[in-house]
């Protein structure tokens, strides 16, 4: 949805790397795919190695993910001197991280550790794995190559939920 405004090559890096953080947290249920398929593992964790240690530097801190995520949206999302563009962008970040982080919590109350998950001897957790890897590491994916070419990138119900927080 270009109809929104131009959005400049500085937007389209800033909306690019606020993927990251969705990208980042997928990565775990990936693991199991990337001991089966190294060649995977290494094209996909070698890139994204320097996200990686500032990923891990910013969760050593206590509540790091807090901070981090309180500092996007009233930074950045609420914050009318970005262009739409990077504030829309930088919601429907958030949104598919806060998915994800429901998941954890749900993922928490029921009991199931990630190891159970990935044990090869439970196929339904390796098929949940694997489709929570796909379906958010595709998003962010997605989201980033569109981001990168002016973009907005449309999922049916995060981005309704976005352009509610970002109308303008």
């Amino acid at each position: 949805m270009v109809w929104r405004g131009s959005s400049s090559p500085r937007d389209r890096i800033f909306a690019c790397l606020v993927y990251m953080i969705p990208l980042l947290e997928a990565l775990p249920y990936g693991a199991y795919l990337f001991s089966q398929l190294p060649i995977l593992g290494t094209l996909i964790l070698i890139p994204l190695a320097p996200f990686m240690m500032v990923n891990g530097v910013i969760s050593s801190f206590p509540f790091g993910r807090l901070i981090l995520f309180f500092v996007l949206l009233l930074a950045v999302v609420r914050n009318p001197r970005f262009r739409h563009f990077l504030r829309f962008n930088t919601m429907q970040a958030l949104f598919l991280s806060i998915a994800l982080f429901l998941i954890e919590i749900v993922r928490g109350l029921l009991g199931i550790s990630l190891v159970f998950l990935e044990s090869s001897n439970s196929l339904m957790g390796l098929a949940i794995s694997n489709l929570l890897f796909f379906v958010f590491f595709g998003a962010s994916v997605y989201s980033i190559v569109q981001c990168a070419l002016g973009r907005y990138p449309e999922f049916p119900i995060v981005s309704d939920a976005a352009y509610q927080q970002v109308p303008y």
